[in-house]
């Protein structure tokens, strides 16, 4: 029994921002990102693709893959921290943009694990109630939440939003499990403060506006060690080999992380799907768009078996497993 993906679908900006674009910005090189970030582009968004938007294009991809009508609909999450406006949520103007009239909607907000805790959430209550259809998109507008003149961070972050379809199926396809964590008492290595507050005595002193702010070499260290612990603390109590795994689809931070969280659990590369150096981060978006593209390429097999790993602000990580 399980909550099954019957279809996925993407959607990106056409603005494609490239290494030699960031070089007329700030101080740094094609050569300088390439080889700390394995980023050659990004794409940004233009006028008319606001995060619901993008969200809303993947939103349709994924149902006509899974034929399914919005009127079939019964929830919408959304996973994102750049939503263009903080009320109403993005999911409720996905639910207007495709007539899901019949879905009650909501975004959840755990950064760049913000899909992977989504997903988790959407197959509970699959689970729970087997005659709901439920959409989960991760769609990011961050070009609308980074300091451009910041080279820490606007070189590695990109605009994007992936989705998919879900239902109960009487199969063993589908999520599997999912191990979960957050540790807010590291919330400064990686943040982002809201506007100035209309309120002076709750602002938080020097808020330097609504823009990402993060401590890299610490982000790096700790994403790392996160990811890997999740993931082997899945594995062993799923009793499932790392060898069974058939594709990781990890959280496309940069390729730095990639490789060292690749090399410490032994994944051959082969078994890996890469796309950073075309997007770069886009957060909550990085892993459903990848999912897309691999299901696309036919990278997919029914029957096959699936690693996801995030790590994000908050701190928020996690690792999950699903059978396609």
């Amino acid at each position: 029994m399980g909550a099954v993906i019957l279809g996925t679908g993407s959607c990106l900006p056409e603005r494609i921002l490239s290494n030699h674009d960031l070089e007329k910005l700030v101080d740094t090189s094609d050569e300088w990102i390439r080889s700390r970030t394995g980023i050659s582009e990004r794409r940004i968004s233009g006028e008319g693709e606001e995060a619901y938007r993008l969200a809303t294009t993947a939103a349709r991809n994924a149902m006509e893959m899974a034929g399914v009508e919005p009127s079939e609909i019964d929830l919408i999450i959304v996973a994102t921290m750049s939503s263009h406006m903080t009320m109403p949520s993005c999911a409720c103007f996905v639910q207007n943009e495709l007539g899901a009239d019949n879905a009650f909607a909501y975004d959840l907000n755990a950064a760049c694990s913000g899909f992977l805790y989504s997903l988790d959430t959407a197959s509970k209550h699959v689970l729970c109630d087997q005659e709901k259809t439920v959409l989960v998109i991760g769609a990011e507008t961050l070009s609308s939440r980074i300091n451009w003149k910041d080279r820490n961070t606007c070189i590695l972050f990109g605009d994007g939003a992936g989705a998919v379809v879900m239902r109960y199926a009487d199969t063993i396809r589908g999520v599997l499990a999912s191990q979960l964590f957050s540790d807010g008492a590291l919330w400064k290595l990686l943040h982002m403060h809201a506007a100035p507050s209309c309120n002076p005595a709750i602002d938080p002193p020097g808020n330097p506006g609504s823009h990402i702010l993060m401590e890299g070499r610490d982000v790096f260290k700790y994403a790392v060690k996160a990811m890997e612990s999740a993931v082997l603390q899945l594995l062993e109590k799923e009793n499932i080999n790392l060898d069974d795994i058939d594709l990781v689809i990890p959280h496309q931070a940069n390729i730095r992380i990639l490789n060292k969280l690749l090399s410490r659990l032994g994944v051959k590369q082969e078994k890996v799907f890469i796309n950073v150096q075309k997007y770069g981060n886009t957060s909550a978006a990085s892993i459903p768009i990848a999912l897309d593209e691999a299901n696309r390429e036919g990278r997919l097999g029914e029957g096959d078996l699936l690693l996801i790993c995030s790590f994000g602000g908050g701190f928020t990580w996690g690792a999950g497993l699903l059978r396609w």
